[in-house]
């Protein structure tokens, strides 16, 4: 419990670190988009106060070449001097249309302008007065034109202080703005700045962390894993010892049925060998016209031979024989195998399918007990089968544990769970005319050379017999 409420907070320590990162250069974002919105306001204004400076000094410098203009064509009584005082006025009007425009949000100025423009325009009065009487004096400076030059210095000094006023103004407004505009810059840079940094150390912190979960949930993985697969090897373990239990068990009850076997044969066969001698016996003292008589004695002779051979049978099947080793291929005795049972395959056309491993070794076995073995597995397979729809598999392949493993398989009906348990018991049989010895036998071959043979079924998917043996 506690490593999952470590491992939960562990997560929440990196999704809070990525979200607060996250939300930190969103932070920083939404702000570089504001103070970018304030600083193209400030430079329009900036850029709008530049423009009414250029439009005073426009403006001033039209007067003055009004003023320059008609004082030169005092002087050298020339036309061409007038040229720049002719355009002048239209210039001013138009110069005084855009500062009236620019300065429409300031009511000072726009004060300040109208007064402008009556002392200019009250000047380009008096200059055309001035070019009028000089002109129909002759073109000869009067007192009158030279005291009026002292009044036109007098005006022009009064437009110029207004101008420059005006200009002050003007820039003081300038200069406060461009103070804005940097404290602006300079706390944008100041807040993404410290937003990248916070977020830079928030995402190390997360990466950090999340790699250090991430390292011991990998070596939690490792150890889940080899838990898992010591768990499966002791599975396997006990798989394999229950098997051999159970290959204990089928010896032991294979060697318990040999005494019973043996015992029922010496009790049987010495009363069976007086019954033969007596039948015998008497069969001569009859004479030979009796038929009732002699067939009665035949009969007891048939079923007394029937018995010996039951118990012949039995005793083959549960005693433990002296074996004679040869080392030969699996896969060669269960062909030859099959060919004993070639006229059973075919008369019931069954299809047989061979799956031998290429790799599969020689064993050390006696050759004919053990294909006698795999005779009776593939002969009850065959007989489980229906005609025609059989298919009988042969597999051979190298276990885990180095054995040879055979597999034979059938397609029939399959085995409930209880006949299975009873399977290579002697006399159990689920046929008609079937003795129940023949699987007894084949377990009796297998135990014989140290292996071990069990089946698998299911009712409805057929029946599949494992054979184990040694490798030579």
């Amino acid at each position: 419990m506690k490593k999952i409420i470590k491992k939960f907070t562990a997560d929440r320590n990196v999704r809070v670190g990525y979200g607060t990162a996250f939300f930190l250069l969103l932070l920083s974002y939404l702000l570089t988009l504001y103070v970018n919105r304030q600083l193209l306001r400030e430079a329009r204004l900036v850029d709008h106060t530049n423009r009414v400076l250029t439009h005073l000094e426009s403006l001033l410098s039209n007067v003055k070449d009004a003023e320059t203009g008609s004082r030169g064509y005092f002087i050298m009584q020339d036309m061409r001097f007038l040229d720049p005082y002719f355009p002048s006025r239209s210039k001013v009007d138009s110069v005084h249309t855009l500062l009236k425009a620019e300065l429409g949000d300031n009511p000072l100025q726009v004060q300040r302008l109208d007064t402008l423009k009556r002392l200019i325009d009250k000047r380009f009065e008096a200059l055309q007065q001035n070019i009028t009487r000089f002109q129909s004096n002759n073109f000869e400076l009067t007192d009158s034109l030279k005291a009026d030059g002292y009044q036109g210095k007098k005006s022009m000094d009064g437009i110029r202080s207004l101008v420059l006023r005006m200009q002050l103004h003007e820039e003081a407004l300038l200069k406060g703005r461009e103070t804005q505009m940097h404290g602006q810059y300079n706390a944008l840079n100041t807040v993404v700045i410290t937003s990248l940094v916070l977020a830079l150390i928030l995402a190390i912190y997360g990466f950090f962390t999340y790699t250090r979960e991430n390292i011991a949930r990998r070596k939690a993985d490792q150890t889940v894993f080899e838990y898992q697969e010591e768990l499966k090897e002791r599975i396997n373990e006990l798989d394999k010892a229950n098997k051999e239990l159970v290959q204990m068990r089928s010896i032991e009850k294979l060697a318990a049925t040999g005494r019973i076997a043996r015992t029922i044969a010496h009790e049987v066969r010495n009363p069976l060998t007086n019954i033969n001698l007596s039948v015998d016996q008497l069969r001569g003292e009859f004479e030979e016209g009796n038929e009732g008589a002699l067939s009665l004695f035949d009969m007891i002779t048939r079923n007394s031979n029937r018995i010996n051979a039951l118990i012949t049978d039995l005793l083959n099947s549960t005693k433990f024989t002296e074996l004679i080793y040869k080392r030969e291929s699996v896969n060669k005795m269960l062909d030859e195998t099959l060919e004993l049972a070639r006229d059973r395959l075919q008369l019931k056309k069954i299809k047989v399918i061979k799956k031998y491993s290429g790799d599969v070794c020689d064993v050390s076995v006696d050759v004919e007990r053990i294909k006698i073995a795999f005779l009776n597995i593939i002969v009850n397979a065959l007989e489980a089968m229906e005609s025609d729809n059989g298919i009988l598999t042969i597999k051979t392949a190298t276990s885990v544990d180095g054995k040879c493993m055979v597999y034979i398989s059938d397609n029939g009906p399959g085995i409930g769970k209880e006949s299975l348990s009873k399977l290579f018991e002697p006399y159990f049989t689920s046929k008609p005319k079937g003795t129940g010895l023949g699987l007894t036998n084949a377990q009796n071959i297998i135990l014989n050379h140290s292996g071990y043979i069990y089946a698998e079924s299911e009712l409805g998917k057929g029946t599949t017999f494992v054979i184990s043996l040694n490798f030579a």
